[in-house]
C-alpha cells in the first residue's frame, strides 16, 4: 500500500519574514546586472553600521529568567497578562465564529501588539546585565574571527569572511553537529548542487514566493522594501493622537493587508503605489522623494550555459535538494522507513537591507536534516533517552493567553500534546542537547511554538529554538512536522512518483470515491486562492548559531573592564591549547618541538606563541581568541624531572604536570573525557605566572 510522508526539518533558521529586527535601507546589486549595474559603487562605498558608532553600543541584557514568578514583578504585568488573554480570546472566538477574514487579521494584529507590549515590560522589569556589543566586535575584528568582505574597496553589506579563528571555530561547530546528528543517528549525509533550475524552486513555490517590490531614494539610491516602509509609516500615523478615527482605521486596515503572512494577494503593485503616493512617503533617512516601486528578486537569478535559455538560481534553502533525490535515497535505505538525510552548504538570499552582523546576511551556511518517517507512526525509538531533558517552552496558547514560557521536560511536553508526536520532540531534545554544549546559555535559550496564524497550511507542528541577544530574541533554529508537501509538490511538477510503500500486516480492501472538479467554475469563485503560498519556510544559518554563542561566552576579568575574552567550550574552541615558552631561551627549542609532535598525535590543534611580549600578555591574547589552555615551559621545565604548568581560560588557576602525561591531559580535557576539577585534585597547583607583565 502506498503511504505519504511526514517531514521532520531540523534547520538553524532564518526566517525572512516576520524578522525581529527592524530594517534599514542598503544599496542592492542584482547579481544579473552585476557587471553593467550604476549603483556598484555606490554599494562598495556604503557606510556599514560594523565597528561604527562603538561608544555608544553598550545594550542592557535583561536576564528575566532569574526573575521568573517574582510576586511583585507578576503583579505588575498581571493586567498586561490579563489584556493578551482578552484578545486571544477574542481571536478564537472570531475564528469559531467563522468571521470575516479582515476582522480576525485586525484582531491578530492588536494580539501582536499587545504581546510586544508585555514582553518590553517583562525586559524592562528585570535586573540588567551590561554588554559591551562594540568590545566584543572589537575582538572579533581584531582577532579577525570575521570582518567584512572586501573591507579595502569598502565593503559591503551582508557579507562577510571569516578568518583562521572564525573558520576554526565554525568549522569546530559543523563538526560538533556532524557529530551530535549525523554519526549519532546514522543519518545519510549529501551534497547538492547550488546552481538550482528554475522549475525545481517554481514547484517548490520559490520563484513566485520570493520576490517583493521596493523603492529607492532618488538621490541617494537608497533601498526599501516596500511592505516595510509603508507599515512602518502607517503605524506612525496611526498611533499620533491628532488623527482622525477614520484616518487610524485606513491606516490599521492597509498594514493588515500588506503585513500579513495569512495570504500573499494581499495588495499588488498598483494599489501599493498609490498607498505611497496618497500618504506622500518619503526616504526615512533623508526626506528625499521616493522611485516608483520595482520588483525584486530575493533570489539571486543566473544563467546556466552558454546559450541562455536554461535559467537558474543560487539555492536559497539546502532543503530542495533532499527532497529531489528522494528516491535515490530511499532505494538506498532499501526502501526502509523512517531514515533522516543532512546537509551542510551555503545558501543565497540577496536581501535588501541586510544588517547586524551575522544575523541578516546574503549568503549563510545551512546545516539541516530532513526526518523522514511513516505518517501513522511517528513514535521514536530513543525518546526514552531524552524524555527528562528539561527545556523552556513557550506555547501558542501561552503566548495567546499572555502566560509567560514554562520549563517542562520533553516527556511531559509530549505526553499532554504540547509537542505533537515523540519524533518532533525527540529532535527538539536533542537541539536542545547541541546548542547548550556547542556554548549557548541555556538561561537565554527557548522553544517558542509558531502560532496557527504563523504556521504553513500543511504543517503539523513547529518549533523555532531561539535566543536572546543584545538584538533581542534570535530565531537561530526551526523544527517542523512538514507533512509530505515537499514531495508531493515535485511529484507533480517532474511526473517522478516520490513515495515509499508499506507491507501490510493484513490485505485491505479500500472504496475509493473521486470528484471531478470543474475547473473552470472554481477558477472563476476562487480567483484570488488559487495561487496562495504560506510564507512560513524556513531556513538555517549557521551564522546565528554562531552570534549567539559569541555574545553568550563574550566575557570581561573582574577589576579590568579591557582584558576581554571569549570563553567558548574546548570542543567548539578554534584552539585547544596554546604553547608558551617562558623567554627565548634555545634550550626550549627541543621541548617545544616535541610538545607540539605530541599534540599532533593526540590531535589537539595548538599554536606556539614564543613572541617577546611578557608571559601575562601572551595570556591575555590567547584568552581573546578562545584558547581554553595554555601549556607554559619555564625554568623548571629544564629540571628533572621535566614538568610544564598548564593554565585553564576561565578560572586562571594552573597546575604543574609531567612533560610526558601533557599531550594526554590536554587530550582529555579539550574532548570532555576529564574535567578540569579532576586534574586540578590530581596534579600540584602553580600559582607564580599570572600576573607577570600585566
Amino acid at each position: 500500500m502506498k503511504v505519504a510522508y511526514a517531514i521532520l526539518r531540523h534547520l538553524v533558521k532564518f526566517k525572512f519574514v516576520n524578522n525581529p529586527l527592524k530594517h534599514t535601507g542598503a544599496q542592492v546589486v542584482q547579481a544579473r546586472n552585476l557587471s553593467a549595474s550604476p549603483y556598484l559603487n555606490q554599494e562598495y562605498n556604503q557606510k556599514t553600521d560594523w565597528g561604527k558608532n562603538k561608544k555608544s553600543r553598550k545594550v542592557k541584557l535583561n536576564l528575566y529568567f532569574d526573575t521568573m514568578g517574582d510576586p511583585q514583578i507578576e503583579q505588575v504585568l498581571a493586567p498586561l497578562r490579563a489584556s493578551v488573554k482578552e484578545q486571544g480570546d477574542l481571536v478564537r472566538q472570531l475564528k469559531a465564529d467563522g468571521a470575516p477574514e479582515l476582522d480576525v487579521k485586525k484582531a491578530v494584529l492588536e494580539l501582536k501588539a499587545r504581546k510586544k507590549v508585555l514582553e518590553d515590560k517583562e525586559l524592562a522589569l528585570a535586573p540588567n546585565a551590561t554588554f559591551d556589543r562594540a568590545k566584543m566586535e572589537d575582538l572579533l575584528k581584531r582577532r579577525f574571527f570575521y570582518d567584512q568582505s572586501f573591507a579595502i574597496y569598502g565593503g559591503i553589506s551582508g557579507q562577510f569572511d571569516f578568518g583562521p579563528m572564525g573558520c576554526a571555530f565554525k568549522s569546530n561547530l559543523l563538526n560538533l553537529w556532524r557529530q551530535s546528528f549525523v554519526f549519532e543517528e546514522q543519518m545519510l549525509e549529501v551534497s547538492c548542487s547550488i546552481l538550482t533550475p528554475e522549475q525545481v524552486l517554481k514547484a517548490s513555490g520559490h520563484v513566485d514566493r520570493f520576490a517583493d517590490l521596493m523603492v529607492k531614494d532618488v538621490k541617494s539610491g537608497e533601498c526599501f522594501r516596500l511592505d516595510h516602509l509603508i507599515k512602518a509609516h502607517l503605524e506612525k500615523i496611526a498611533a499620533d493622537k491628532k488623527a482622525t478615527v477614520e484616518t487610524k482605521e485606513e491606516c490599521t486596515d492597509i498594514v493588515i493587508k500588506v503585513s500579513s503572512t495569512l495570504i500573499l494577494d494581499g495588495m499588488n503593485k498598483e494599489e501599493m503605489a498609490a498607498i505611497l503616493q496618497k500618504f506622500q512617503m518619503k526616504s526615512p533617512t533623508t526626506g528625499n522623494d521616493l522611485t516608483e516601486p520595482i520588483e525584486f528578486n530575493l533570489m539571486f537569478g543566473t544563467q546556466i550555459g552558454p546559450s541562455g535559455l536554461a535559467k537558474g538560481y543560487l539555492r536559497p534553502e539546502t532543503a530542495q535538494g533532499i527532497f529531489v533525490n528522494f528516491k535515490r535515497l530511499l532505494e538506498f535505505n532499501q526502501g526502509k522507513l523512517p531514515f533522516a538525510v543532512a546537509q551542510i552548504g551555503d545558501s543565497f538570499r540577496n536581501e535588501i537591507s541586510p544588517r547586524s552582523g551575522l544575523i541578516r546576511v546574503r549568503e549563510f551556511t545551512m546545516a539541516e536534516i530532513e526526518h523522514f518517517c511513516d505518517p501513522n507512526d511517528k513514535n521514536h525509538p530513543k525518546f526514552e533517552d531524552v524524555k527528562d531533558v528539561e527545556l523552556l517552552l513557550y506555547s501558542a496558547c501561552n503566548q495567546m493567553d499572555g502566560k509567560a514560557a514554562e520549563r517542562k521536560t520533553i516527556g511531559a511536553a509530549v505526553s499532554t500534546g504540547l509537542v505533537a508526536n515523540e519524533t518532533l520532540g525527540y529532535f527538539i531534545a536533542r537541539i536542545q542537547q547541541f546548542m547548550v554544549k556547542s556554548g549557548v546559555d541555556p538561561k537565554r535559550l527557548r522553544f517558542r511554538q509558531h502560532m496557527a496564524n504563523e504556521m504553513a497550511h500543511y504543517a503539523c507542528d513547529c518549533w523555532d529554538a531561539e535566543c536572546l541577544t543584545s538584538y533581542g530574541w534570535i530565531e537561530c533554529v526551526g523544527c517542523a512536522d512538514r507533512s509530505a508537501f515537499d514531495l508531493t509538490q515535485h511529484s507533480k511538477a517532474s511526473g517522478v512518483r516520490l513515495a515509499a510503500e508499506k507491507k501490510l500486516d493484513q490485505p485491505k480492501t479500500v472504496d475509493v470515491v473521486e470528484a471531478a472538479p470543474n475547473k473552470g467554475a472554481l477558477g472563476k469563485e476562487f480567483k484570488k486562492d488559487a495561487k496562495k503560498i504560506q510564507d512560513t519556510l524556513a531556513s538555517l544559518s549557521i551564522g546565528r548559531v554562531m552570534y549567539a554563542i559569541f555574545e553568550h561566552n563574550f566575557k570581561q576579568r573582574e577589576n579590568d573592564e579591557q582584558r576581554t575574552y571569549l570563553s567558548l567550550p574546548a570542543v567548539v574552541a578554534p584552539l585547544k591549547c596554546s604553547v608558551l615558552p617562558l623567554s627565548s631561551n634555545s634550550e626550549f627549542k627541543p621541548i617545544i618541538k616535541q610538545l607540539s609532535t605530541d599534540l599532533t598525535k593526540v590531535v589537539v590543534s595548538h599554536t606556539v606563541d614564543d613572541s617577546s611580549g611578557s608571559i601575562g600578555r601572551r595570556y591575555a591574547r590567547t584568552d581573546e581568541i578562545a584558547i581554553p589552555y595554555g601549556i607554559t615551559i619555564d625554568f623548571d621545565t629544564l629540571k628533572e624531572p621535566h614538568t610544564v604548568t598548564l593554565r585553564e581560560r576561565d578560572s586562571m588557576t594552573q597546575v604543574r604536570i609531567p612533560l610526558t602525561e601533557i599531550a594526554d591531559v590536554v587530550h582529555n580535557l579539550a574532548y570532555n573525557k576529564q574535567s578540569w576539577t579532576v586534574v586540578q585534585n590530581k596534579y600540584p597547583k602553580f600559582e607564580q605566572q599570572e600576573s607577570k607583565g600585566n
